[in-house]
């Protein structure tokens, strides 16, 4: 059975991995080593998916720079 994957993004140059935990969304931000930390920000139950990047692009446009200037998946 294949480990279920969880979607990561690119968040303005920081990594976000987002888990559906039930009805919640937990969010959480990948250090270079890899490990997870808490994200300290909130993902709206009734968020779906496919809008992740959408949300995580209007919760953090104060980050863009002309460096990193969007959010897009990891695949």
């Amino acid at each position: 059975m294949d480990a279920p994957t969880h979607p990561r993004f690119n968040v303005f140059g920081r990594i976000v991995e987002v888990r559906r935990e039930g009805a919640l969304w937990q969010a959480y931000r990948v250090g270079a080593d890899g490990k997870r930390t808490p994200s300290g920000f909130v993902i709206p139950d009734f968020v779906q998916e496919h809008e992740l990047a959408q949300f995580l692009e209007d919760l953090f446009h104060e980050s863009a720079s002309p460096h990193n200037g969007d959010v897009h998946r990891i695949a």
